[in-house]
């Protein structure tokens, strides 16, 4: 009975010692989503800002033709492919969702698939999926670590775009949703034909008065394009940042309710096991009392 009590101890402090560790790494998750959430808000407002200015530019070109990245023309159409993910696990099936998202709309597509991975878990799970990314980069840990990686990103698309390697860009990520933590969405990033200049030029100015471009009109409009593929990376990057974090805050907060009924189930037992050898010493001490006063009767 005694190591039976004694493993049951163990069995305690095991489980409280890991809900230690959930509750550091929900301390963790809380602080990360903060920082994510607000640069998410701060991108909406100045991807609304570039978005302005690009339709502003491209009603004033009119019908000319676009300054665009140079490609080769391919016997075959391949499609570029950015999915983001993570690098640490506990973020329950946040990388089977996108990686799934993912493969349907891919299957879709005409056309070789040239993939890039941000995130070993994602990698994996592609790779699951029956697809080989050829790149794999690092998730950062910090916002400040987003602007690395998405001008890396960046300069590999359209290198790749440029030596024909690739014929469109699509993003595909994790958005934060009020109602599922997070919903799997995509973007088309690259090229920039005529249905995404058409859908810039419509979006109305916030009044009726018009700003003018101060010199070259396609100058302005090259350096908004390049914020625009940028910011649309870095705002991909950080809504699965902040999806991550709040998926893992999710899964940290499941893990502790199940830890706590566990620590309930195994004290109780423990109390139920105590108890017993309680009354199971009581028992044979009264057991050996009734035996020496028997006994000193005859």
């Amino acid at each position: 009975m005694s190591d039976s009590m004694a493993g049951m101890r163990r069995k305690i402090k095991s489980a409280g010692d890991l809900k230690s560790v959930v509750r550091t790494m929900k301390a963790m998750a809380s602080s990360s989503i903060g920082q994510y959430e607000r640069s998410v808000i701060a991108l909406a407002e100045y991807y609304s800002t570039i978005e302005l200015g690009l339709g502003l530019c491209l009603r004033m070109i009119g019908s000319e033709p676009l300054p665009e990245i140079p490609t080769k023309q391919k016997s075959t159409r391949t499609t570029g492919v950015v999915v983001f993910g993570s690098d640490q696990g506990m973020v329950g099936r946040f990388n089977d969702v996108i990686a799934d998202y993912a493969t349907a709309r891919l299957a879709a597509l005409p056309g070789k698939k040239h993939i890039w991975a941000v995130g070993e878990r994602v990698y994996n799970s592609l790779t699951d999926t029956g697809f080989s990314p050829v790149g794999l980069y690092s998730v950062p840990y910090a916002i400040k670590g987003v602007t690395p990686l998405v001008g890396q990103l960046l300069v590999d698309c359209e290198t790749s775009q440029s030596q024909g390697e690739i014929d469109e860009i699509r993003l595909f990520y994790n958005r934060p949703s009020a109602k599922t933590v997070y919903e799997p969405v995509s973007q088309r990033l690259l090229p920039l034909d005529e249905n995404w200049r058409l859908e810039m030029s419509e979006i109305p100015w916030p009044d009726g008065n018009l700003p003018e471009v101060v010199g070259n009109s396609f100058v302005t409009l090259s350096a908004l394009i390049h914020e625009y593929l940028f910011v649309s990376l870095f705002r991909a990057c950080t809504e699965s940042l902040a999806s991550e974090n709040a998926s893992r805050l999710a899964a940290m907060q499941r893990a502790d309710k199940n830890i706590d009924e566990l620590l309930n189930e195994l004290k109780n037992k423990y109390h139920r096991m105590r108890q017993s050898s309680i009354d199971s010493e009581l028992f044979d001490v009264i057991s050996g009392a009734e035996a020496m006063r028997e006994k000193s009767r005859y």
